[in-house]
């Protein structure tokens, strides 16, 4: 999938006076242009942007301000005026103007989407997901916006981050307006909201899935992280909530949400309550006491720990308009969602299924979600890393949730310019003192997959997690392609599974 094309949509013509309204305080110097785009990316600038100096951790947007005109900057968007010939827009903080300039710029186009916003640790993305399959069984054109990809109708392209930059975002809903779309779902980070990239968007509806320490790295503490999620559940950016109240997070800001809010989860504390889980390898089935009655909700994305997801998805597209029967028959018919709970089956007698788990709550979920799936006895063998550059405390954790698989094979996930040893011994620790468990130590990420495969029988599950849609592993400074999804088709192959009439394969090489 390519990425999107920086120009999309026809051009608008804003004066500089407008934006100037935008923002209170904002200073005004030279003629009042008028400006069709904006960017906070030099390199993009067209003739006849607005270039946003965005100051930055490693770089300041004012220094390249320069090159920005050359390219044809006709305005700049400033903390302090520049000696450049140029109209130039003075605000506070160019990070927090950002988003509401760029909203203007392009028409204000998500105040003409129904659009839901999700937030929350883990199901971000499937929630998004269910969600659309939801808003498009109802007839609807739909836009999709979050980590795997961004998608306007049947059109899909990669996605830099799971949240984009304003200027990026606006221009993206621009888009959606111009192609018809009617509702959207997307995906809102903890970054994205600490960093105002949604400023001047309020979401019809706002959910959260859950919470646990992740992004510990760029936050500090959990607390932090939670309060940049929070901020989404306020009448500045939402004008509905669900919240699931599972965890002590989602009953936390529940009791603090500053709008009308509906609870959901198992808890018996949620207004919509989850009473009936059924998992199994053909998916997952819920009943849902809600306000439309008991609804029986059903995805083909196996694991239970997509319960709350589908209750999520199924109060949001209601929530926007979509009638109880649409909104089911979509959820229930959404394809398979990438790298998320998604098996590979070459028809082999066992389940590999390779998952985005990251954190040690989400791998101990779908670890504890395989066990349920294996046949009689059958086994879990995990395949799992933790990722260079964030969050080193947790690697422990990771590592003794890990060993609640019966075989466990610790190996890089991507590990930038970490030493992958280095990483895996700190996992290691975290299984020190543990029960007994079969550790297997396999750096090479596809060698590890291969292992695993060749190790299962009949009736075992095959998890590999941590990576599951991505196609790119970061090793020392190089960009290496590794698809866990093809690596797995691969080593099936490889012991003669090939679709529907398998060669006879040999044993497992480790007793069971």
């Amino acid at each position: 999938m390519a990425r999107p094309p920086a120009r999309l949509g026809s051009p608008r013509h804003v004066r500089l006076s407008e934006l100037a309204a935008v923002w209170t305080g904002a200073e005004r110097s030279g003629a009042d242009v008028a400006v069709v785009d904006c960017t906070h990316d030099s390199r993009q600038v067209r003739p006849g942007w607005l270039f946003c100096a965005l100051p930055g951790a490693h770089y300041d947007g004012h220094d390249f301000a320069d090159a920005a005109v050359r390219a044809g900057a006709r305005a700049l968007l400033v903390q302090r005026f520049l000696d450049l010939d140029v109209p130039q827009l003075r605000v506070p903080s160019v990070r927090w103007a950002m988003g509401p300039v760029a909203a203007a710029v392009h028409g204000r186009p998500a105040e003409r989407l129904s659009l839901a916003g999700v937030t929350g640790t883990n199901g971000k993305t499937t929630t998004s997901y269910l969600l659309q399959a939801a808003f498009e069984a109802y007839g609807w054109r739909a836009g999709l916006l979050g980590t795997v990809e961004t998608r306007i109708g049947r059109q899909r392209w990669t996605s830099p981050l799971t949240t984009l930059e304003a200027p990026d975002l606006q221009r993206v809903f621009a888009r959606m307006r111009k192609d018809g779309v009617r509702a959207a779902a997307m995906e809102v980070s903890s970054h994205a909201l600490d960093q105002h990239r949604v400023g001047g968007i309020v979401y019809d509806v706002a959910v959260f899935t859950n919470l646990a320490a992740e992004h510990l790295d760029y936050h500090g503490t959990i607390e932090q992280y939670y309060y940049s999620k929070s901020r989404l559940f306020t009448p500045e950016h939402c004008r509905q909530a669900l919240v699931c109240v599972d965890d002590e997070w989602g009953v936390r800001l529940a009791s603090h949400t500053t709008v009308p809010t509906v609870t959901f989860g198992r808890s018996p504390r949620a207004q919509a309550r989850i009473t009936r889980v059924v998992s199994d390898r053909r998916g997952v089935r819920i009943v849902l006491d809600c306000a439309d009655g008991a609804v029986e909700l059903s995805t083909r994305t196996v694991g239970a720990i997509n319960a709350t997801n589908l209750a999520a998805a199924y109060l949001a597209a209601r929530a926007l308009g979509v009638p109880p029967e649409a909104a089911a028959h979509g959820i229930g018919h959404c394809p398979a969602i990438p790298g998320r709970s998604e098996v590979v089956d070459l028809g082999q007698p066992f389940l590999v299924i390779v998952d985005y788990a990251h954190t040690p709550g989400a791998l101990s979920a779908q670890i504890g979600t395989a066990h349920e799936l294996t046949g009689p006895g059958g086994r879990v063998l995990v395949v799992v890393g933790c990722r260079g550059g964030r969050d080193r405390y947790k690697r422990p954790d990771a590592g003794r949730a890990a060993v609640d698989a019966d075989i466990a094979v610790f190996t890089s996930d991507s590990p930038g310019r970490e030493d992958p040893r280095a990483i895996v011994s700190a996992m290691l620790t975290g299984a020190l003192g543990l029960p007994e468990r079969t550790v297997v130590v396999e750096l090479d990420r596809a060698a590890a997959i291969h292992r695993a495969i060749a190790m299962a029988g009949p009736g075992d599950v095959v998890l590999i997690v941590g990576r599951g849609h991505e196609t790119t592993q970061h090793l020392a400074g190089h960009d290496i392609p590794l698809d866990d999804r093809k690596e797995a088709r691969a080593a099936l192959m490889a012991h003669g599974w090939a679709g529907s009439h398998p060669r006879l394969r040999r044993q497992s090489s480790v007793p069971r």
